[in-house]
């Protein structure tokens, strides 16, 4: 199915317009000249975002959706659209004894499938859809070296969460909930493949870095967990475990071209720069920035620490077909740590 053939004149609905990676992507198409329609919970994040933006006038659209995974919440919203990147979902909890299907996996379905039903009766323009969904949805369990490409499914973690309901851990509900979400997409295409006029395509990325943020609440979790785990005491266990990571500026050229290259139809692309070990990524640090220890904030942990990454991912498929070029290390990583500094956070 044709792609979108140029920029000027056409509108992408980017849903969760205020969220981290929905920020980045709107920045994109804006930038290349793409006009956008976002959708937001409250007038607050309406404004904020508006305001962020306010040098592209009225080329950004913004609407107030309180709760996407209400049946028909986007109808209007999918009106008069060509494009559509759907990021909004819900983020993984914390706290034990949470319900998996109350607080992971129906939000994230329901979200899913609310907008689909949107496009096929209101979405007569759209020519195609990307999904952010997650590297969760392609993980199992990692008991040796693992490789994983876009074959692989979550399917384990989800039989976990069948089998234990909410004594779970976190983790795997919210595996489970990408997982299901997401097949939730692919499944509706091919129920609906004769009645809809566009093509699918999911966007698979590990955890995404980088951020432009004004306090420390304002910080996603991903950029949170980072921090979290370089600047805070942590086992040898913890340290030797692997971090596999994506820059957010690859995450969003991925989106935007996900809607320009016709073989992107009907594909599922895992994003990640590499997989190194939490004591990598402070060894890196350690080795460009050593003042960032010194001052207290990162912590070393055990420099001599060997190196063992269990988990492969095979990314080459979002490199032939999207044509990413990952971000190097000190790109990501030092910009991650620039961030904190700069707000006076270390």
């Amino acid at each position: 199915m044709p792609a979108l053939q140029s920029n000027s004149g056409v509108k992408v609905l980017v849903t969760g317009a205020n969220g981290f990676v929905a920020m980045a992507i709107i920045q994109r198409l804006l930038g290349l000249g793409f006009s956008v329609r976002g959708t937001v919970r409250s007038q607050e994040k309406a404004e904020e975002t508006k305001k962020i933006f306010s040098s592209y006038g009225d080329r950004l659209e913004l609407l107030i959706i309180e709760d996407l995974t209400q049946d028909g919440a986007l109808d209007d919203a999918v009106k008069g659209i060509d494009a559509i990147e759907h990021t909004a979902s819900p983020g993984p909890g914390h706290l034990p004894d949470e319900d998996p299907y109350e607080i992971y996996i129906n939000p994230a379905v329901q979200g899913t499938l609310s907008i689909l039903n949107s496009i096929l009766k209101n979405g007569s323009q759209v020519k195609r859809v990307v999904i952010t969904s997650s590297l969760a949805a392609m993980m199992r369990p990692i008991d040796g070296p693992t490789v994983l490409d876009e074959n692989d499914w979550g399917d384990e973690y989800v039989r976990i969460v069948e089998t234990q309901g909410k004594s779970a851990s976190p983790m795997e509900k919210y595996y489970a909930s990408k997982t299901l979400s997401e097949r939730a997409a692919w499944d509706f295409c091919e129920k609906h493949k004769g009645m809809i006029g566009w093509d699918l395509v999911t966007i698979n990325p590990s955890l995404p870095l980088l951020q432009d943020f004004q306090e420390l609440h304002e910080v996603t979790p991903s950029v949170r967990l980072w921090f979290h785990f370089m600047a805070t005491e942590q086992s040898e266990e913890i340290l030797k475990s692997t971090l596999s990571y994506v820059d957010v500026r690859d995450v969003s050229a991925a989106h935007v071209n996900a809607l320009k290259v016709e073989d992107a139809g009907g594909q599922r692309f895992i994003l990640s720069a590499e997989s190194i070990t939490w004591q990598d990524s402070r060894n890196h640090l350690l080795d460009r920035k050593p003042e960032y220890y010194t001052s207290g904030i990162f912590k070393r942990g055990n420099p001599n620490l060997k190196s063992y990454i269990p988990l492969t991912l095979k990314t080459q498929k979002a490199e032939s077909i999207l044509g990413i070029k990952y971000k190097s290390r000190d790109e990501t990583l030092l910009s991650v740590a620039e961030e904190y500094r700069r707000r006076g956070f270390l």
